[in-house]
């Protein structure tokens, strides 16, 4: 499946029914599973054989979806989580510990700022921010011994600054840490990290994948490239005894492919219970399905609003790495020549007061804390999803009080810029 196009994996990959099977992705709605004997579901929570005993770990709706999005991403693993900041959390979470260290852009959504900065600072792990536009001296220098992995948005939420993921990664390898680049916005359909040397990717699949706000949820990835135990001090989580499953040594057991995606699965899934409900993931899997028709709607629009805003003088700037003078643009070139996403963000002229007349005119655009759905919608970032940020933070993240940021669906496109104009006319 994996050597097929990306348009026949959104639609075919993860399942394949047998004769006589559900030809659709089947809900299994089931907290628990039947085993004849107690040896055979004993041999399942000593990770000796592979199926199903309880929900909260696995599930095989989940996991047919997951499968689904290691092939888009060119991964050997996957799973899904409740929701994108539970993936995040999985994702560093699954290989630092107290008294380890994180390397991450500065310019990230709001919600993993505060997770990387305080709430894993609770638990005794640190996290050093870099700008992302820093030079490779710069970023060299924010690694510590005990620096466990670097992470990054391949476009940020919402400065959409551009993450240089092969910086990144190289400066990571070169520390012997694992890259994690969260993909939600440009999704693998225009950008695929792995390509470019990450090793974890992560996904809030609320937004794109799903791409009808019908469901929360999450996606972490493992590219299986990355070699634990030829890091295996640094690493023990993956590479010395897991007590809680008889001294299983998951980098022995499963290998480089499969190592991270179960340790995460049997041991941190177990114990937080993140897991995405069969029902969301069935959703999640119709979303997949049009993936690739609708991304390229998303692009078209986004690109004709932000020509439109570039070319207004009620605009003070509009960011979109599409646009030729987009300082990000160069990067987009080379990351996303196929179009980076849907979502624009602009100041308006006259500061927040004049954002938000402007965002009280749209008809069409609805204010919502949402993104990157098949409805276009818009919200004032300093004042919802980054509230809980300082104004020397919102200027780290590339985020000032008079941006908003506009999310645009697969309406029609003049609608869409109609919209903008006549709201902009009241500003």
């Amino acid at each position: 499946m994996s050597e097929q196009s990306i348009e026949t994996r959104c639609v075919q990959a993860g399942y394949t029914p047998g004769n006589g099977e559900p030809r659709q992705v089947p809900i299994v709605q089931s907290t628990t599973f039947k085993y004849d004997t107690s040896d055979a579901m004993g041999r399942l929570f000593d990770l000796e054989d592979t199926g199903y005993f309880y929900t909260r770990l696995q599930n095989p709706t989940n996991d047919h979806v997951a499968a689904k999005i290691a092939s888009l991403e060119g991964g050997t693993a996957a799973m899904l989580t409740s929701s994108g900041q539970a993936a995040n959390f999985f994702a560093v979470f699954n290989i630092c510990e107290a008294g380890g260290h994180v390397v991450a852009s500065s310019a990230i959504y709001g919600g993993t700022f505060n997770l990387l900065a305080h709430t894993l600072g609770k638990m005794g792990i640190e996290c050093t921010f870099v700008d992302p536009n820093c030079t490779p001296e710069e970023l060299d220098a924010a690694f510590r011994p005990n620096t466990k992995c670097v992470f990054g948005e391949t476009i940020a939420n919402p400065a959409l600054a551009v993450l240089d993921i092969e910086k990144f990664a190289a400066a990571a390898h070169a520390h012997d840490v694992p890259l994690i680049v969260d993909n939600t916005f440009p999704t693998p359909i225009n950008c695929r990290p792995i390509e470019w040397g990450a090793d974890i990717v992560t996904h809030s699949t609320t937004k794109y994948m799903d791409g009808h706000g019908a469901c929360v949820g999450g996606a972490i990835v493992d590219s299986g490239k990355f070699d634990w135990m030829a890091n295996a001090e640094r690493f023990p989580g993956l590479t010395t005894p897991d007590e809680s499953y008889h001294g299983i040594v998951y980098a022995e057991k499963f290998g480089q492919a499969s190592a991270y995606i179960t340790k995460a699965t049997s041991q941190l899934m177990r114990d937080f219970g993140s897991i995405q409900s069969p029902q969301n993931a069935f959703y999640l899997n119709l979303g997949l399905e049009s993936l690739h028709v609708r991304v390229p709607q998303h692009c078209k629009n986004a690109r004709a609003v932000a020509e439109f805003l570039s070319a207004n003088d009620k605009v003070a700037s509009v960011r979109y790495p599409d646009l030729p003078d987009d300082p990000y643009h160069k990067l987009a070139e080379k990351y996303l020549p196929n179009g980076s996403c849907g979502v624009v963000s602009f100041e308006v002229a006259g500061g927040r007061e004049a954002a938000e007349r402007f965002m009280a005119g749209l008809r069409v655009f609805a204010i919502e804390t949402h993104v990157a759905d098949a409805r276009s919608c818009c919200l004032h970032p300093a004042s919802s999803t980054h509230r809980q940020m300082t104004n020397e933070e919102l200027v780290a993240a590339g985020i000032s009080p008079a941006m908003v940021r506009m999310s645009c669906g697969i309406e029609g496109t003049d609608d869409l810029v109609a919209d903008v104009e006549q709201a902009l006319a009241r500003v």
